[in-house]
């Protein structure tokens, strides 16, 4: 599955990289998860250009906030085939809605 498409583009339109910085409550916009792992990215921002986000990640060594490469996201290839695929069902929700914070 490719990560970055017009829709997903859409939907950071009004949130680029440090539109939220200043948030206690950020917006997630969208969440990419692992289909046979674990990690989780809640995506807060994103930049088109460099194809970078700010997320919160869970399921790693350490839950955290960070940036990511989406294209990086896209390049990695699980078992069997599998990517890393984005949740076309999530509805945009302030990070306290979420359940892994």
């Amino acid at each position: 599955m490719h990560l970055i498409s017009p829709e997903f583009e859409a939907l950071f339109k009004d949130y680029p990289l440090y539109s939220q910085e200043h948030q206690s409550d950020p917006l997630v916009l969208a969440k990419i998860f692992d289909p046979v792992g674990s990690a989780t990215f809640y995506l807060t921002e994103y930049d088109p250009k460099e194809a970078n986000a700010f997320s919160f990640v869970t399921g790693l060594q350490e839950d955290e906030w960070g940036y990511i490469s989406i294209k990086e996201l896209e390049s990695i290839e699980r078992p069997l085939g599998m990517k890393m695929e984005r949740d076309l069902a999530w509805i945009p929700k302030r990070f306290s809605e979420t359940k892994s914070k």
